[in-house]
């Protein structure tokens, strides 16, 4: 009995041993959540499919047709949701990031998003308050990620850490809560949440949330940025992203391609700011509008 016992405490320890040697720290994984300009907001064109290889995306869901198996690492190479269209700004956060970053480190990301939905639907305690009384095609959305984007997202992190270590967080929400003025509240408990069941500390990962369409392109949400403006009183190491120029679709409500690119190279300036490297040169642009 006393051999089984010190041979079951001698794998353990293997495996404590090769697991911590499989991560590498030279892997940054950053987690990316929000609504729908999250998920994408502009069509994308050849030049937006050439991506170094430094840069990838963890695969939320099965995709054949792309020869994606969830959970697994692939080149970003937009859309990056198995079941997505176009590009975000992820796309041109991860590609300023590698563009900017020493040749060894790589990126990778994790992105959830759910079109329509409120910060609320974050909140791991009570989203399931939400949903309650939600509509049915956002209850549908949420299905997708087991009916809880949080422990998805939760879900997803933990095993991106046997493969390399978190530095940091995106957030895009706030055309669904354009008068809370308890959003920052919220988003505070959501990253609290996160840093909890991650293990991670807080003053090692960053928090970037990216403005709703700016004024200044007559931005339907506009006036949800003075509260958004508010968050860094409330959450330490946090930043917010200006969306000042970035342009956007028709609807004025969702980032087009050139508003997504542009928008995505300042959350990685952001980004790359706060973890205290020197922003040296943009992602690579295109020509394209």
């Amino acid at each position: 009995m006393k051999m089984k016992l010190k041979l079951s405490l001698l794998a353990g320890l293997l495996l404590s041993v090769t697991s911590a040697f499989s991560q590498d720290t030279n892997f940054w994984i950053f987690l990316c959540f929000g609504q729908s300009n999250m998920e994408s907001g502009g069509a994308m064109n050849d030049n937006d499919k050439t991506v170094d290889k430094r840069f990838q995306v963890m695969a939320d869901f099965d995709n054949a047709r792309r020869s994606w198996k969830k959970g697994s690492w692939y080149d970003a190479v937009p859309p990056l949701s198995a079941h997505g269209n176009g590009i975000c700004m992820v796309d041109y956060f991860g590609r300023t990031m590698v563009a900017n970053l020493p040749p060894n480190i790589r990126v990778g990301v994790i992105k959830v998003s759910v079109p329509g939905c409120k910060i609320e639907l974050f909140e791991k305690d009570t989203f399931t308050n939400y949903l309650a009384t939600a509509q049915s095609w956002l209850v549908a959305d949420a299905k997708a990620y087991d009916g809880n984007p949080y422990q998805f997202i939760v879900d997803r992190a933990k095993l991106a850490q046997k493969d390399g270590v978190i530095k940091g967080m995106l957030l895009h929400q706030g055309e669904s809560n354009p008068n809370d003025n308890d959003w920052p509240k919220k988003v505070k408990g959501i990253y609290d949440n996160l840093i909890k069941d991650l293990n991670l500390k807080p003053e090692q990962v960053p928090f970037l949330a990216g403005e709703t369409v700016n004024a200044d392109q007559q931005g339907q949400c506009a006036g949800f940025n003075k509260i958004m403006a508010l968050l860094p009183n409330t959450l330490p190491n946090s930043y917010v992203v200006s969306s000042a120029g970035c342009t956007c679709n028709s609807d004025h409500m969702h980032f087009n391609s050139a508003g997504s690119r542009e928008f995505g190279k300042r959350y990685g300036e952001k980004m790359l700011t706060a973890l205290g490297y020197e922003v040296k040169q943009p992602a690579a642009q295109t020509n394209a509008p």
